[in-house]
């Protein structure tokens, strides 16, 4: 490709003032910002004013109104925010661009070459011709944006000058090929961020806006995305966050929402703003395809019924410091904030949960359980469920695609995101010394332990509660790294899972002796006791009865035996397994203080440190 670029002549390339997109770029900010700030008042002070001191019709409209008013306002804010960025992003580019054209041009200069309109370079005659003794004749030289196939006339100048000014005149050619490339790109892109007349925003409108988002960052990796840094510790990351200008900060939110939100070491309150933009545009894109797709249909129930509880706001307040699409969906959500408390406790959920209603209702309500009750002896406290790796799935139509619980990879993949969160948790506390709490429930607690046995422990974190545990993968409390006294361990007499036999014993237990209705109980341990399917829970439970002389289950050491030598704290017996689906309720309970109210109560103490009144129970035996 030869010549310039596109119609732009190096002397309007030359003299851009890229100063003025940038301030272009401070207007559209401005913008992006009061919008924020309107919606973050009628999210914060308004629509919280209103649905605490109003009931009725009447108000249940006027929130509905306020709602959609702040979702336009999260608009404005989101779409201001891109315009920012790209113009920025352009200006960064356009300067290193015409910061190269002008090197060129003060190389010409200097060796007074003339460049002309079309951005070739004219050299005087130099040299001298061996058999005339007359200098070389001077030339022209074309400028080329890449190399050619073949040698130009130019190249076979003998005039010294010649190679200069070619290579001159091919810097010039490139800046301003570069130059072109750059202003169609950003123009397609700025082209798009439009919003229709009389807005009302709609899920369409969303799904819109994550398209844009897209096109915004693929042209802004150089200007953002280079900087972000990745592969650092949590402490490293919320250094950098801090010293960033707060005009920076803003374009990271508008257009990295999805990155800066799922970072461990970025403060809670800049999480959770992105994360709920990042909400809005994970809502869109699932939109599009939930259609067809039964996958995004149920991630979108999900996203959907956790944005109705964020904008619900009230107390406890809500925090979303994670969420996203990918495996089974992510989603991790606080009830207090997690910086400002002396006490901090992180849930990680097991077996068959997913980024769904079912998720957003139960999970949620088991960390917010948790911290009402740990608030009742420590105010200074948040609590956690943590969505941060695919737990396995059950699924009911195939028992035999069950047998992902059978193994620990989904807990061993998920260990190092844990650890990188609670680590990042530690980092961003304002407390010297606060109280971390890793609590894990069912397959959760061999997630948890499997964290806890990995080099340095689970970072910052002071006690450990695993209940309706099938294992942890150690053979000992003192594996898990906080100490024996520091690991407290719920096990219901009447939680199977909890009783899962070792791996061993399940599989001297025929697959055919039980017949394919308790096909579950026999494909190993955890998959038996909670599938249940016509009986496979009781089957299992009831089968385990006879094996207990020894202290493996299924993931290692019983964590309620003796042997393992926690502490185990008093929790309801919880009702026995019936001969039906969802029959195994007491592995269900631990969380539940309506439930079982002494379970409840000891995680809560548990979580503030008031070791001294937890209700211990003896540990298993024989």
């Amino acid at each position: 490709m030869g010549g310039g670029g596109g119609g732009l002549t190096w002397a309007q390339l030359r003299d851009v003032r890229c100063a003025e997109l940038e301030g272009a770029a401070d207007g559209w900010g401005k913008a992006s910002n009061r919008a924020d700030a309107a919606r973050d008042r009628i999210d914060k002070q308004l629509l919280a004013g209103l649905t605490a001191s109003q009931e009725g019709e009447a108000a249940r409209a006027a929130a509905g109104r306020l709602r959609a008013l702040g979702r336009n306002f999260q608009y404005i804010y989101t779409e201001c925010g891109l315009v920012r960025t790209a113009l920025n992003s352009l200006a960064q580019e356009l300067r290193g661009t015409q910061r190269r054209l002008r090197d060129a041009l003060e190389e010409a200069a200097a060796l007074k070459f003339t460049v002309g309109t079309d951005g070739s370079v004219s050299y005087p005659e130099a040299g001298e011709n061996p058999v005339t003794e007359k200098k070389l004749r001077g030339g022209t030289a074309s400028g080329h944006a890449y190399p050619l196939t073949a040698p130009s006339s130019e190249f076979t100048s003998p005039n010294p000058l010649a190679p200069k000014a070619q290579d001159i005149a091919d810097r010039i050619a490139r800046a301003l090929s570069d130059a072109a490339e750059t202003d169609a790109r950003y123009t397609r892109t700025l082209r798009k961020l439009i919003a229709q007349d009389g807005l009302k925003v709609t899920d369409a409108m969303w799904t819109d806006v994550n398209a844009d988002a897209t096109a915004v960052r693929a042209l802004a990796t150089d200007y953002l995305d280079a900087a972000i840094p990745h592969d650092a510790t949590p402490a490293k990351r919320l250094a950098w966050w801090q010293g960033l200008t707060e005009e920076r900060r803003e374009e990271y939110l508008a257009v990295h929402p999805d990155t800066i939100g799922n970072l461990d070491g970025i403060p809670a309150a800049v999480r959770d703003a992105a994360n709920r933009d990042n909400l809005a545009l994970l809502m869109g894109k699932l939109e599009g395809a939930a259609a067809e797709d039964d996958r995004s249909r149920t991630m979108l129930a999900g996203l959907r019924s956790i944005d109705g509880q964020l904008r619900a706001g009230g107390h406890p307040p809500m925090f979303l410091l994670g969420i996203g699409d990918e495996g089974n969906g992510r989603a991790i959500v606080s009830y207090g904030n997690p910086d400002t408390a002396r006490n901090v406790s992180a849930y990680v959920p097991g077996l068959g949960t997913g980024l769904d209603e079912t998720f957003a209702e139960d999970d949620l309500k088991r960390a917010r359980d948790t911290l009402v009750g740990a608030a009742e002896y420590d105010s200074s406290t948040a609590s956690i469920v943590w969505l941060g790796y695919d737990a396995p799935q059950l699924s009911v139509d195939d028992i035999t695609g069950n047998t992902d619980v059978m193994f620990t990879d989904h807990a061993e993949a998920g260990a190092p995101a844990y650890g990188d969160f609670m680590s990042g948790i530690a980092a961003t506390n304002h407390h010297e010394n606060p109280h971390l709490t890793a609590v894990g429930h069912s397959y959760g607690s061999l997630m948890v332990g499997q964290a806890a046995q990995r080099d340095g422990g689970i970072p910052g974190v002071d006690d450990i509660v695993l209940v309706g545990s099938p294992g942890t993968g150690a053979d000992s409390a003192a594996d898990l790294g906080v100490g024996r006294d520091h690991v407290f361990v719920g096990a219901a007499e009447n939680d199977p899972v909890t009783r899962a036999p070792a791996k061993g014993e399940a599989q001297g237990m025929g697959m055919g002796a039980l017949g394919g209705a308790s096909a579950g109980a026999v494909l190993g341990g955890p998959v038996g006791a909670v599938v249940g399917g016509a009986g496979g829970a009781a089957v299992a439970y009831f089968a385990q009865d006879a094996q207990t002389a020894e202290s493996e289950i299924w993931f290692g050491t019983d964590p309620a035996h003796e042997d393992f030598g926690a502490r185990r704290f008093r929790v309801d017996e919880g009702p026995r397994p019936i001969m039906e689906m969802g029959g195994v309720k007491a592995h269900s309970n631990y969380f539940n203080p309506g439930k079982d109210v002494t379970s409840a109560d000891n995680i809560a103490r548990i979580v503030v440190g008031d070791y001294r009144d937890v209700q211990m129970d003896e540990r298993r035996r024989g």
